[in-house]
């Protein structure tokens, strides 16, 4: 599945660990919500970066104590009509200051991409290279926005008035 990160196409170094398979000592993985919170402080000590796939209908409360050790937190968007990974990115980033990969994963659509980027994703699995490479451009497209949200951006206003401030202090 291509991975769009960045704004560029690029290849996934984190391998899906499945629930019944070995965990490997070193390289990066992505293991379920259930794997990860079976052993929480034994897979992050472990030499490799790690990830967790963390399905929207599961309390964040339950991850929080362990994202500072955690190098991506893959979201689900099991339906395309489902938007809660929408509200869980936006606490990650916002009230619990998460600052490594967000990930979206499963029913990531073109039309939903720069909400998803607004939101506080910085990757995304999509099903088709044609995906991948409309994700890459749209990326580009906008670089001012009205509504503050989940990833940093300055908004028009801000700007606007950073722009008054610095005209009225020049002489």
């Amino acid at each position: 599945m291509p991975l769009v990160k960045d704004g560029k196409i690029t290849g996934d170094e984190f391998i899906h660990v499945a629930d019944d398979a070995e965990v490997p000592g070193g390289g990066a993985i992505l293991l379920s919500s259930t794997r990860f919170l079976g052993d929480p402080e034994a897979l992050s000590r472990r030499a490799g970066k790690t990830g967790v796939i963390w399905p929207n209908n599961r309390d964040l409360d339950d991850l929080v104590p362990y994202l500072d050790r955690l190098a991506v937190v893959a979201l689900v968007f099991p339906t395309f009509r489902d938007g809660r990974a929408y509200s869980q990115a936006r606490l990650l980033r916002e009230r619990h200051n998460y600052r490594g990969e967000l990930r979206a994963t499963g029913q990531v659509l073109r039309d939903q991409f720069l909400f998803m980027l607004r939101a506080g994703f910085d990757s995304f699995e999509v099903k088709k290279p044609a995906d991948a490479e409309a994700f890459a451009i749209t990326v580009k497209r906008y670089s001012v926005f009205y509504q503050p949200t989940g990833d940093g951006r300055m908004t028009a206003l801000h700007r606007r008035m950073m722009l008054r401030h610095s005209e009225s202090a020049s002489p």
